[in-house]
């Protein structure tokens, strides 16, 4: 019996590892473009092996031919990330960064897209804009707390009204009630953005072959909110295989509704490295201002 939970403790965090490593390599979510029915990375555009933190930075995002888009998170537009002022963001281990976005570049459509397609073609769609609505729901601590941070008390009363009703009329979450039954929009919120508010600068510009697109600030803001998910909890392991799971679930959903974008970027750049993460700091500076 004792070698048996010897075994089991061994396994799981070797799973959730396994897991995280698919996942962080594979998912293609820049911040830039990802603000949909989920907030935690958020933004519409995806690229390779960029996860938002993300989470993280937005909502579930959704392509325009499956579903309609919103502003109900402050999504940027392409007319709000290419004008105004020019940004820039330190990057000085460019090298190291276009190595690993190559890397994750080729691991996005060796792996990824053809994972997600298969899921797409299996599930439909009104099936994962269920799942998307689910997702969205439990993130809603993450959401409720940063714009209590962020001096934000009104949105967050709102986001805490928004996941009682989705929680309950929704069933579970299964259903933006709040949405459809109320017309209540909520405020996408993370701690990377937060720390921004904050006057806490980037950093610098970094490409991590689990996170994407980052940077020391939003590096750090994941992992906080990663904390404040409810999913983070099903086991007493902070990553467990059930967590990690489910975050891939989120992720492969997501990027479901997403299948071309990407593409259609890196096919319009001249240099899509550099496209990237013009995209990344534009989002995330716009995310930072509102």
């Amino acid at each position: 019996m004792t070698l048996w939970r010897k075994r089991i403790n061994f396994s799981r965090p070797t799973i959730s590892l396994v897991l995280l490593l698919f996942l962080f390599l594979g998912y293609p979510p820049l911040y830039a473009a990802s603000d949909s029915p989920d907030p935690n990375i958020g933004s519409s555009v995806e690229s390779p092996a960029a996860g938002k933190q993300a989470e993280e930075a937005g909502s579930v995002p959704v392509t325009t031919a499956e579903k309609p888009s919103d502003d109900e998170y402050g999504n940027v537009t392409e007319e709000e990330a290419g004008g105004g002022e020019e940004l820039r963001i330190a990057d000085p281990i460019e090298p190291f960064n276009r190595a690993i976005y190559h890397f994750n570049d080729k691991v996005y459509f060796w792996v990824w897209k053809p994972v997600a397609h298969g899921y797409k073609y299996v599930v439909p769609e009104d099936v994962r804009g269920i799942f998307s609505n689910f997702y969205e729901n439990i993130k809603a601590p993450v959401r409720i707390v940063n714009n209590l941070l962020q001096g934000e008390p009104g949105f967050a009363a709102i986001e805490l009204a928004k996941f009682f009703i989705n929680s309950t009329l929704g069933v579970g979450g299964l259903r933006d009630c709040a949405k459809e039954c109320f017309g209540i929009n909520g405020r996408y919120a993370d701690f990377g953005q937060t720390l921004g508010k904050y006057g806490v600068g980037f950093g610098f510009y970094l490409v991590l072959p689990l996170l994407g697109p980052s940077s020391p600030r939003d590096g750090v803001g994941w992992l906080a909110d990663w904390a404040l998910r409810p999913t983070t909890y099903v086991s007493s392991e902070w990553f467990s295989p059930e967590s990690v799971g489910l975050y891939v679930h989120e992720k492969v959903n997501d990027t479901s509704f997403h299948l071309g974008e990407y593409e259609m970027i890196k096919d319009a750049a001249i240099d899509p490295y550099v496209a990237m993460r013009d995209i990344y700091i534009q989002y995330r500076m716009k995310l930072i201002e509102r």
